[in-house]
């Protein structure tokens, strides 16, 4: 089964967690189009444009990095996905809790196109509890995020953060 697959969300940010489910879906499918979610009442770090960036950079030397395309999108997934002519959406689950939001959106997106199957993909155990809340959570306060993201991803977010800080708090900027 060698097809068309969307590996949807916000990627904000692009986690090892993400990297790991992107390359499982390119041994399963013979292209994987991330696709950047852009949901304009939904708060991020990254514009849609930085995002799209930075997981361009994680993918640079990848062997598998050509099966692979970068699109952003508004809306519903299945009408993108009806819209690129694509069979199934890729989706990682870390543990339950995941899998029963996965479970409903999956349902619900089969009720909307029953065309658009979606694939469940579990990450090495080693990265399960890594989560973009928690490497936003981790980075604002400066802790160390090497082991959750790739170093230009961790320069990105501390960037962001010292800036964030230093319009909440200006009198305490350095």
């Amino acid at each position: 089964m060698k097809t068309l697959a969307l590996y949807p969300g916000s990627f904000d940010p692009i986690t090892y967690g993400h990297l790991d489910i992107l390359e499982r879906a390119t041994e399963l499918f013979s292209k994987v189009i991330v696709t950047i979610a852009i949901n304009n009442n939904k708060e991020t770090v990254f514009t849609g444009d930085e995002r799209e960036s930075l997981i361009r950079e994680c993918l640079e030397g990848k062997t598998w990095a050509s099966q692979v395309e970068i699109q952003q999108f508004t809306g519903l997934l299945v009408d993108f996905a009806k819209e690129k002519n694509a069979q199934t959406l890729v989706r990682g689950v870390r543990q339950i809790s995941d899998f029963e939001y996965e479970f409903r959106m999956a349902l619900t997106n089969r009720r909307l196109a029953p065309e658009v199957d979606t694939v469940f993909l579990m990450p090495n155990e080693q990265l399960t509890f890594i989560s973009a809340s928690l490497v936003k959570e981790v980075g604002y306060w400066g802790g160390n995020l090497s082991s959750f993201v790739p170093e230009h991803v961790e320069k990105a977010l501390k960037e962001k953060f010292r800036q964030q800080r230093e319009r909440e708090h200006p009198s305490s900027s350095q």
